[in-house]
């Protein structure tokens, strides 16, 4: 542990200025316009491998953005571990809300304020920075593999077919990710599962143009109004989604089970108090952990239609859109959650609009196995360097390759994340605490030492 500490500590800077280099990147796949610069990002994520150590690193192509990919095979015999991560980044808007410019890294109270900071760019750059730490303190005991890709933020749709096409190149014994985070850094954990995802964009559709809202205004339905009603209805008075159906996959948790989540630490004022909300929300019957983590929801994303410009104008929009996300849980299938959607969204559509629900991506819920020696080696990794032993926990979020990974390559993945929940992820002033990167750097190095031990 002290020779870790000790290249930190003789490294440190350096280690801060190539992330904050990396962050300097606006990597944003889901916006054309940025397509160079997430190219460049790929190239800077390459060139940091091999200058780490890593052989045979290459840009791999697809038909959207590229897979970084590189390995250090120092025995055959030995486990191999395949490092997963990615280094596209949500769009900052709303740009007005930063403090400062999302691609202009700033260091505040300790902590970097960026886009891409915790989500994931800061996490999967501890493993590139863990590695050289090994390679160059020749303290490496197993093989490993990176594949970082360009489009987990828009549902990494290129993934499946680079996976498929090299299930010998990444053949691993797990999958280390980080891309999760830890209940604070006083409780430790490790997330034992994350919930799946289907995502859709709807469009309800009135008038064949805008019209005058006084000439037109109450003979004609407003497609803002009807879909705000049609929104609105998707969740009963108990706070339960009403699409016939949804539920009846749920795997609902033993009384043990529900008892273990909500025994971490847990303060409400404090949660409320840093959301500026005065009183929380959700599903009857079910704590925050549980809902958060353990429980299907729907959420509406963004919703828009008509004029939103500055000043007024009088308009009965056309047609209006939202955008919806919804969570899944064990045993729910993303593929028809989507098509109970649609089926239900265009049954309550009234026969004044026209309805259109258009699926953008999906992916399935996972749960990681807590008794797997990669497991084992997580928990006395943290352990060790944080002084106490990991909580399990349940992610409310969602990283769809976990299951393809164990479907195509049937390997189990490890969640060892170091990030906040309130690292703003997705929101303005996105931030990542400088302790948790160079404590992330500590840790993974153990993981490999113990994961190397318990494998023999």
């Amino acid at each position: 542990m002290q020779q870790i500490k000790n290249y930190i500590e003789q490294n440190k800077q350096r280690m801060l200025d190539e992330l904050l280099n990396l962050l300097r990147f606006p990597s944003i796949s889901a916006d054309p316009k940025y397509k160079d610069d997430v190219i460049k990002t790929a190239d800077f994520v390459a060139q940091k491998l091999r200058d780490a150590g890593a052989d045979n690193v290459e840009v791999c192509p697809t038909a959207g953005y590229p897979i970084v990919y590189g390995e250090k095979i120092i025995n055959p015999a030995k486990p191999t571990v395949l490092v997963y991560g990615h280094y596209d980044v949500q769009p900052p808007d709303p740009l007005e809300l930063w403090h400062t410019p999302p691609f202009e890294p700033s260091i505040r109270d300790n902590k970097i304020f960026a886009r891409g900071a915790c989500d994931d760019k800061g996490q999967f750059y501890m493993h590139v920075k863990a590695f050289e730490l090994m390679m160059q303190t020749h303290t490496l005991p197993c093989n490993i593999k990176f594949m970082i890709e360009g489009e987990e933020e828009v549902g990494s749709d290129n993934l499946g077919h680079f996976v498929q096409a090299n299930k010998e190149r990444l053949k691993a014994d797990v999958v280390l990710i980080s891309d999760t985070a830890m209940i604070s850094m006083e409780h430790p954990s490790l997330e034992t599962g994350l919930r799946g995802l289907s995502y859709l964009e709807v469009e309800v559709t009135g008038p064949n143009r805008d019209l005058h809202s006084g000439v037109y205004g109450g003979a004609v339905a407003n497609p803002a109004t009807i879909l705000a009603k049609m929104i609105a209805s998707l969740h009963d008075e108990n706070n339960r989604i009403t699409i016939p159906g949804f539920y009846d996959d749920v795997l609902n948790l033993t009384q043990d089970e529900r008892d273990a989540i909500n025994s971490a630490p847990y303060d409400e004022a404090e949660y409320k108090a840093d959301l500026g909300v005065d009183e929380l929300w959700g599903e009857k019957g079910y704590s925050t952990f549980e809902r958060t983590g353990t429980r299907p929801t729907l959420e509406v994303n963004g919703i828009w239609g008509g004029y939103i410009g500055e000043g007024a104008k009088t308009v009965l929009p056309s047609k209006a859109n939202a955008k919806i996300s919804m969570r899944l849980v064990p045993n729910q299938s993303s593929d028809k959650i989507t098509k109970l959607f649609a089926d239900h969204f265009t049954s309550i559509a009234p026969p004044y609009v026209k309805v259109k629900v258009n699926a953008l991506h999906g992916g399935e819920p996972v749960v990681t196995p807590t008794d797997s020696i990669a497991y084992q080696a997580a928990q006395k990794a943290i352990a060790e360097s944080f002084g106490k032993e990991p909580i399990p926990t349940r992610g409310g979020g969602s990283i769809p390759i976990v299951a393809l990974f164990e479907a195509e390559l049937g390997i189990k993945t490890v969640l060892m994340g170091f990030g906040l929940d309130s690292d703003n992820l997705h929101s303005p002033n996105e931030k990542y605490d400088i302790y948790n990167y160079y404590k992330g750097i500590e840790t993974i190095p153990l993981f490999y030492k113990y994961f190397d031990e318990l494998s023999k």
